[in-house]
Parts: structure tokens; sequence; C-alpha cells
């Protein structure tokens, strides 16, 4: 029976191993498996509501082994450190405990096709002081930490009656994981207040945006850009462009011209790499980044039997430019990688992968969400903000919960949602 393994359960490779599961492996034609080092599955284009407690990873969270259970694949616990591509084996690294005790050794597993579907990690270029002092937001764990030091820092201000101060909290990069956060920091301590926190209030909090580039949101047309500007401007961020930082240290964020950002709590979201393990894995070849080159089949350039898939993909289009980093890209990848196995083991022809930008949305929490549309949604491309926009925004996350559970399933757990809204606090507390 052929093996098929997939490394990584993010947006692209969950989807993957869940389609290859039911197609594949319920029928007993493929023995599917998915390698994660985590327990569980959440959509990472939501990370900045579990840093601010917005949406609780406890409730939204999805059990891989249980995602296993229910479509035909098996899952393996582990983190990828090598490929051996002669005898085509993974190996997984050991696992421990919080204590240190060994739960697991190192491990090998077989495959006859591999899929990498690793996603991507901050970029902190090698500024001094980023990895001790800042926070990033690549993972469930980062961002939970981000709420414990958050809440920390809120507590420690409505309770001390000696600061007098406001609450200095700064993230670097003006993508849409910084613009986003900062919208969803002020939604955060309205909330707060209303839960006991008296001495917190919008103006109580000075949250600064620092952006190397010319204008936040690169990706977006500049008028869409303009007003998400305007509306954080409105909040209350203090928006600083073209500001290089080059040190962070425990009093804040030191710029290229020597001023000193202040900050209590420092996220660094600018620029994305894949992660350092893959440069060169298995002999495979790797970009300045470390994301792995694949041809327009999604296959490796060095070996048609591992394929690539999301952000740790370098896929250069005929249009000479490679395919963004994006959740849209990881569907669409997923769905032409799942098409491209199955014609791969009838022996037929593979088909490229082709990149189609539907547009992009940036949600500044309850207060507005803008963005534009393209593809077939409209001739050219099309601006769009409000209730429209935060519509078609959350329909983003709905189709990935259908990839992964049905219309049926997807339906029962937006009705839990919305009873959720009146049983649980509109905040994550603890």
């Amino acid at each position: 029976m052929t093996k098929i393994v997939v490394v990584g359960g993010g947006a692209g490779g969950l989807e993957l191993v869940t389609k290859l599961g039911r197609a594949l492996g319920r029928k007993g034609k493929a023995d599917v498996t998915l390698v994660d080092k985590n327990r569980t599955h959440l959509w990472k284009p939501l990370l900045h509501e579990v840093a601010t407690g917005a949406m609780d990873p406890g409730v939204e969270g999805l059990s891989y082994r249980s995602q296993a259970h229910n479509h035909g694949f098996s899952f393996q616990l582990g983190a990828l450190t090598n490929i051996d591509r002669e005898q085509k084996k993974i190996v997984l690294a050991p696992i421990y405990d919080e204590k240190g005790k060994l739960l697991l050794s190192e491990r090998t597993l077989t495959y006859d096709l591999l899929v990498l579907a690793i996603g991507s990690v901050s970029n902190d270029f090698g500024t001094k002081g980023v990895r001790e002092h800042c926070i990033y937001l690549d993972s469930p764990q980062q961002a939970e930490l981000f709420h414990e030091e958050m809440m920390d820092l809120f507590l420690h201000y409505t309770n001390d009656d000696t600061i007098d101060d406001k609450v200095d909290i700064a993230i670097v990069g003006g993508g849409a994981t910084g613009v986003e956060l900062s919208a969803e920091l002020f939604n955060a301590v309205d909330y707060l207040k209303s839960y006991g926190f008296k001495k917190l209030s919008p103006e109580s909090l000075r949250l600064t945006l620092v952006e190397a580039g010319p204008r936040i949101l690169p990706v977006l047309p500049e008028r869409i850009a303009a007003m998400a500007r305007k509306e954080l401007e409105l909040l209350g961020v203090d928006i600083r462009t073209e500001t290089m930082v080059v040190e962070a240290t425990s009093e804040g964020l030191v710029t290229k011209d020597g001023q000193l950002i202040p900050a209590n709590l420092m996220v660094w979201a600018a620029g994305i790499k894949a992660p350092d393990f893959l440069k060169d894995i298995g002999g495979l070849e790797t970009n300045r980044i470390n994301q792995l080159a694949v041809k327009s089949t999604l296959q490796t350039t060095r070996d048609d039997t591992i394929y690539v898939i999301g952000d740790c993909a370098y896929c250069v289009q005929e249009n000479g430019k490679p395919v963004p980093p994006r959740a849209q890209s990881a569907h669409q990848m997923a769905n032409r990688a799942f098409a491209n196995i199955q014609a791969q083991l009838k022996n037929k022809a593979l088909q490229p992968y082709v990149y189609t930008d539907y547009g992009s949305l940036v949600n500044l929490s309850r207060y507005s969400t803008v963005g534009s549309l393209m593809g077939n949604l409209s001739r050219g491309s099309m601006t769009v903000e409000g209730r429209f926009a935060r519509t078609i925004y959350v329909s983003l996350y709905r189709m990935h919960q259908i990839a992964l559970h049905g219309y049926v399933r997807t339906g029962l757990m937006m009705l839990v949602g919305r009873l959720n809204r009146f049983l649980r606090p509109r905040l994550k507390l603890h």
C-alpha cells in the first residue's frame, strides 16, 4: 500500500491530509499519515485574536487525533529534523515532557510520497535583542504567551495607584498581523474595562505600530491602506512608517536614528521565512529564506516524490513572481497537490499550479474591515469595506472549516459559536 506522509497541519496541510484520508485512506488505497509538533490546529490568520483573548484556543482548537479518526488518516506527534531521500525516510525529534522526561525517542517514518506543509515563522533579520525581548505570533503557544503577559500588564496597571503613565505596547510590522493586532488590542481594552479593570481605557493604552516601509499594508492598494491607517489613528494608534528598528531592549525598541520607543510589551511581526532547519534539508533546493523550490506541479525540483505547499514553498509563476505566502495560496496549493498526487498514483499527467489572487481583506476587530476583491468576483479589483467586507472576511474562515468538516458540521459549529456569545465572556479572562 502506498504510504503518504504530510508534515505540517496548518491551513494547507490539514486540508490536504483530510482530503487524502477521505479519498484514499478510508478506501484502503493508501496509508495516509499527518505529522505535526502540536496536538491541535488553529487557523493561523486568527492568532492575533488568540493573543488578545478574542478567541479561546481551548474552544476553537481542533484535535489532530480527532480529525484523523474521523477522516481516514493517522496522526504522529513530532517535529521533522531530517529527510533521507535514498531510504525514503523522515526523522522525527525525540519528545520530552515539561520536566525533561523522555516520552518518545527519535523515530523514523517511511514514505512513498511526502508532502511538506510546515509553514513559516517570523523573520527578525538578526536584529539585536528581538529574540530576548519580543514575542512572535507564529503559533498558538506564542499567542497565548502574549495574552498572559498582556493580562498581567493590564492587571498591574489597574491595581497600582502609583502608575500615572500609560501602558506602552509596540508592534513591529505594518502587515496584516500588525494592523489587525493593533485594532484587537483596543477592542480588548474596551471589554476588560467592563470586566472590572476600571482604571483601564483606550486612552490609557499607548500603542505604537512601527513599519520600515513607506506605508502599512504594502500588499494592498494604497487607497485601502490609507483607509486602514485612518481607522487605526482614530483609535489612537501611533503609526510610524519609514522607521527601521535596529535593537530591542528591556525598555523598548531602538530605531536606526537612535530614538527609543518605550514599550512594556513588544511584538515582532515584520517579515517571514521558512524554519531554519529546512535549509538544504535532504539535499533539496532552497532559497535565501529557507523555502523549498518547487516545479509548477508543486513537486520539489530535485525529487518528484516530495511535494511542498504553503508558506514554505518557493513557487515561481509564469510572470516570474513567486506565489505570496497567504492562506488562500495554501488552500489553492492543497487542492492542486491533492489532484496531482491522485494523478501520480494512477500514472497520469500532472497539472501545473496557477495562483489566483482573490484579493486581500484586513479585519480591524469590531471597528471596521477593509480590503480588495479580485479575480472572478469583479473585473480588475473592487474596494470593499464595512459590514460587507467583514462578512467576506468571516466566510474565508468558514470555507476552511467546510474543507475540514463538511457543511453540516460547520453549520453546527456556527450555531454553537452564536450560543457561546451569550454563555461565555466576550474575552478570555484567564
